[in-house]
């Protein structure tokens, strides 16, 4: 079962925004050997979604974005991250759902653009996302933009 929290930054305590910065380090910095700085002055202006486990580790978690701070005209979802404890048992969908939910619920209904790795296009095109074609590099890493609605 996972518990679904999300809050702004200066909600945040200082447990919290270390377990989120941990598992964030712990996936795109260690296990994805991609030395970059993730405290890239953006998360101060975000919602934090954080999915802990009954005995309360953090799992799951995402960065939501408002409109104009990743992209000009959309909101967006991006920092999307799992614990390698808990790959495979679908956590994964879960969270992205409960990511474009609150995105709605905070932002309204309009369009959300994301940079996903380009290895998990088919996951987010589940979603009724669409790639825009528009490949990139990022850290050393193929992304490509996609947008969800609009």
């Amino acid at each position: 079962m996972l518990n679904f929290s999300c809050l702004p930054f200066d909600q945040l305590t200082p447990l919290e925004l270390y377990d989120i910065m941990a598992l964030r380090q712990e996936v795109f910095v260690v296990e994805q050997n991609c030395p970059y700085l993730d405290a890239d002055g953006k998360d101060p202006h975000c919602w934090h979604l954080t999915g802990r486990n009954d005995e309360g580790k953090l799992v799951c978690y995402t960065r939501l974005l408002p409109k104009g701070l990743a992209y000009d005209d959309y909101a967006s979802i991006g920092r999307v991250v799992s614990s390698p404890s808990v790959r495979g048992t679908g956590i994964g969908k879960i969270l992205m759902q409960q990511s474009i939910d609150t995105c709605i619920r905070l932002f309204g209904n309009q369009p959300i653009k994301i940079g996903a790795q380009s290895y998990l296009l088919r996951f987010y095109e589940g979603f009724g996302f669409r790639s825009t074609g528009e490949e990139y590099l990022e850290d050393g890493i193929p992304h490509t933009k996609m947008i969800l609605g609009g």
